[in-house]
């Protein structure tokens, strides 16, 4: 089979499109049988390894609906001691390659995720499609040349977002700035700032990295180059005149110079839960609304945005879908022994909520896997784009994980840091919440007569968590990382004495049950802040 940039380079422009895109005129009959078809091959895979006869107890389905009725449901818990001893013969197909995510604190620091040939060669095809969709304005419009620029701005492999450059590199002739054989012995802040001196000089199509990234990166940017001293560019004149052109569209603007004035870029694709939020800010910065992706390193990518900018669209060709409405997902939490229902994409209903379930295709290890994430349905169809497959938007965390982008915590973690700090307290809550930044907003109530600062006492607990777990950070180089986003991600507020015993005295009065006489430490209710006497503000789903 041909690759993207072969069909490209042969001005095979509609066969390319309908490589990588082809899959948005699937009617919902079709992409529930390409699922359907994908799955019989991966379960026949399965039966044939160590892993996946443990998984089922030996007890081989032969049909989609025994396999969703006799498989149990599993967490990286279930993989944890073969996986991240990389033990490649209990699997269904051999691994070209592995990659690394971050674990849980007490559990295992990292999770490592087998990658087979035919798995990333199908996501090859779907990376082909985002980079499609970012540029395009409408159905079958092609603006992508191989030797495009862009700019590298994630992390490096074995992280997901570090070998993604890589593949796009092969299959649509990307070029990644500073060269990606370069990045890879460089840190976080060196590579940015190579690959815009790189950028200056020999222009940039396209940006790919986190929706904090974009905005931190453009930010500094536009704080930078307000001193920058054009007489001492004079020895480098294609960099000079791109930047005598950018001063000369900003002061016409009457503002600082931003990106936008320097570069008209074609792409700009954003990964993080915090797009939304963004959106706005890498558009005022960049010129350009960033396509929304959706995926993880257990699934590599799951949906994408299309031209419009708006709901998420599924790809059917790398894990199968399962969804466990919200009602379900509340019975396993109030008993983890029970095990929830699961509906396939031609049941869920539009405005629902839905935890996400998936079994990687094509010899893949995650099977039933619960990744950890609520999406909501946004539409069944898409009327404006004549697309008949649900939209849908990532709602928020699952279960006790707070993702802040380049640093996700688990109660765990928060609890062992606030313990660390040795301050006295009584009881304490979080959630995440969004202003101009995303931040961990901690609510601590001290022991009677104690008195600490709000800000001293955030710093305070963010160094212990540094200090507690590196496999909680996506960026290796975390420090690179902090010099670039210039904010706190940490916020504490200090509540009145007496809070948790007045909502412990209320949920009482209400008949509830003992295990619901205190608030969850990780992202309460807005009904539960309420009655701590918050009101939530600023926050976004994704929390």
């Amino acid at each position: 089979m041909p690759k993207v940039i072969d069909l490209l380079k042969e001005g095979r422009t509609e066969d390319a499109w309908q490589m990588c895109c082809g899959f948005i005129d699937l009617s919902m009959d079709e992409f529930m049988n390409i699922q359907n078809r994908l799955l019989q091959e991966q379960i026949q895979l399965l039966g044939n390894c160590e892993l996946g006869r443990r998984l089922m107890n030996d007890n081989i389905p032969d049909t989609v609906e025994e396999f969703r009725q006799n498989m149990p449901m599993t967490t990286y818990a279930d993989y944890c001691d073969d996986l991240n001893e990389k033990r490649e013969d209990i699997l269904p197909v051999k691994p070209d390659f592995w990659m690394q995510t971050s674990g849980r604190s007490g559990e295992y620091p990292y999770k490592w995720i087998p990658v087979n040939k035919r798995f990333w060669e199908e996501a090859g095809k779907n990376f082909g499609a985002i980079a499609l969709f970012a540029a395009c304005n409408e159905r079958g419009d092609v603006k992508l040349n191989p030797g495009d620029k862009w700019l590298y701005a994630t992390a490096q492999p074995p992280f997901l977002t570090g070998n993604i450059p890589y593949k796009l590199n092969e299959e649509l002739g990307i070029q990644f700035l500073p060269p990606l054989v370069e990045s890879e012995y460089m840190s976080f802040d060196e590579r940015i700032d190579k690959g815009f001196k790189l950028a200056l000089s020999e222009g940039m199509t396209g940006f790919f990295g986190l929706a904090g990234v974009l905005v931190a990166i453009g930010e500094k940017f536009k704080n930078q180059t307000g001193s920058t001293n054009i007489s001492s560019l004079i020895s480098q004149p294609r960099l000079l005149s791109r930047l005598v052109q950018g001063k000369l569209v900003s002061k016409i603007a009457g503002r600082s110079m931003l990106p936008k004035d320097l570069w008209s870029l074609k792409q700009i694709i954003s990964t993080g839960t915090d797009v939304t939020v963004y959106r706005n800010r890498i558009k005022e910065l960049w010129g350009r609304t960033p396509l929304e992706v959706y995926g993880n390193t257990e699934t590599t990518v799951l949906a994408t945005q299309t031209w419009d900018n708006n709901g998420m669209v599924f790809f059917p060709n790398l894990n199968y879908l399962e969804f466990i409405p919200e009602k379900e997902h509340v019975k396993w939490q109030l008993d983890n022994t029970y095990q929830p229902k699961t509906v396939l994409l031609d049941e869920v209903k539009s405005g629902d909520c839905y935890e996400l379930v998936i079994t990687n295709f094509h010899g893949g290890a995650m099977v039933r896997y619960r990744i950890g994430d609520m999406i909501r349905i946004t539409e069944l169809k898409n009327d404006r784009l004549s697309i008949q497959l649900p939209q849908i938007a990532f709602e928020r965390r699952a279960d006790d994980l707070i993702d802040l982008g380049f640093m996700r915590l688990t109660e765990r973690v928060i609890w062992q840091a606030i313990e660390k700090t040795g301050i006295p307290y009584k009881e304490w809550t979080a959630h995440k919440e969004i202003g101009d930044n995303p931040q961990l907003h901690l609510y601590l109530e001290l022991n009677d007569g104690d008195r600490v600062n709000e800000e001293e006492l955030a710093d305070a607990v963010y160094d212990q968590i540094k200090q507690l777990d590196d496999g909680l950070y996506v960026y290796t180089d975390l420090s690179s990382f902090e010099d670039l986003i210039e904010f706190k991600p940490i916020k504490a507020t200090l509540l009145p004495p007496g809070t948790f015993s007045n909502y412990k005295n209320q949920q009482m009065k209400e008949g509830k049950e003992l295990a619901q006489l205190k608030p969850p430490h990780i992202n309460p209710s807005d009904k539960a802040l309420s009655l701590l006497g918050v009101r939530k503000a600023g926050t976004v789903k994704g929390d």
